[in-house]
């Protein structure tokens, strides 16, 4: 620090903050929101530290300085306990007949109110899922619009709630629905659903999750205007009522004998609490087939993954694509999976 000028004595401070609060994110996704309902707030800004600290370390590395150390040690810690953050492989593709194309996508009650000035956006949503060709669709934020029709699947189960406008979660399915269901959360219209599918030999079953809203507007200049203890103050109460949710649904979870795949919107990153339980033995199908940053959410400043698809360890992950196309704000992923035999 000595041989350090003064301007690069503050810029290693502020380093050192930043490679702190980074160390201390990778701790959170073992500790309850509810028992540290502030600190997890962090979860939402792991990605931003995680390049934050990577310019920090090409700065001191472009210096030549030894500084450069205190970053590259969080993030290697962090790289061999969650993985890298961007994927640099190319996304895996393996084409075979047992292959199950499953897509999860919140897709905002299909621009029901416009919320994206452009006119026939529920359209494109379904002209791009008959595209896609599913065999199974997770939907989050559905809402049963006048000019929506995806009768092309045979089979759907759907759960909604509301009185003016009927929302809520939806499975459609080429494949026979044998059982199906609702895990309700209290004082919330948010639930996880689920859907017996009947694939050949397997029944597969196929949750659909949607965790609390965090419901922050992400336009800068309304960000700019909240309150931020208030806004801290909601994060924390929200990430305490997904522990709870998740709590409910691994309960129900435990109670299922066979082989299955989780998608959702988890209102919620890959660095946190809800996140690992959930995930438990299964396996991130972004993390074992996608590439690049794997964005599900239309966030300004830099990319978010909170939405997934979670397949059991006994399904092949073939292939994995998070998409671009913007008509909600969330994007859409697909997965691809085969029951090894």
């Amino acid at each position: 620090m000595k041989k350090l000028s003064f301007i690069n004595k503050i810029i290693y401070f502020i380093n050192s903050i930043v490679a702190v609060l980074l160390l201390l994110s990778f701790t959170l996704p073992f500790l309850p929101p509810k028992t540290f309902p502030f600190l997890s707030v962090i979860n939402l800004g792991v990605s931003f530290l995680i390049l934050i600290n990577g310019l920090f370390f090409i700065y001191w590395l472009v210096k030549l300085k030894r500084q450069l150390m205190l970053s590259l040690i969080v993030l290697v810690i962090g790289y061999f306990s969650f993985g890298s953050l961007y994927k640099f492989s190319s996304s895996k593709k393996i084409e075979t007949p047992e292959n199950l194309k499953v897509v999860n996508y919140n897709v905002r009650l299909f621009n029901l109110y416009e919320w994206i000035p452009e006119k026939g956006i529920e359209t494109k949503i379904i002209d791009f899922i008959k595209t896609e060709a599913p065999e199974v669709l997770s939907v989050q934020e559905y809402h049963p619009h006048k000019n929506i029709d995806l009768s092309f699947f045979k089979y759907k189960y759907e759960h909604l709630s509301g009185k003016k406008t009927k929302y809520g979660q939806a499975i459609f399915s080429q494949f026979p629905i044998v059982n199906s269901g609702s895990i309700e959360f209290p004082d919330t219209a948010n639930n996880a659903i689920f859907a017996d599918v009947v694939k050949g030999e397997d029944t597969i079953r196929v949750y659909n999750i949607h965790l609390e809203s965090m419901r922050i507007d992400t336009k800068v200049e309304n960000l700019k205007k909240e309150d931020s203890e208030r806004l801290f103050k909601r994060i924390g109460t929200t990430f305490k009522m997904q522990e709870f949710q998740t709590e409910l649904f691994l309960t129900h979870k435990k109670q299922c004998k066979y082989k299955m795949v989780i998608c959702g919107d988890f209102n919620n990153t890959a660095f946190s609490y809800v996140y690992r339980k959930i995930k438990g033995n299964l396996n991130d199908t972004f993390k074992e087939a996608g590439n690049g940053f794997g964005r599900t959410y239309d966030f300004k400043f830099f990319p978010v993954r909170i939405d997934f698809i979670f397949a059991d360890e006994a399904f092949s992950v073939n292939g994995f694509k998070a998409y671009n196309d913007h008509y909600s704000d969330h994007y859409p992923i697909m997965a691809t999976l085969s029951l090894g035999k």
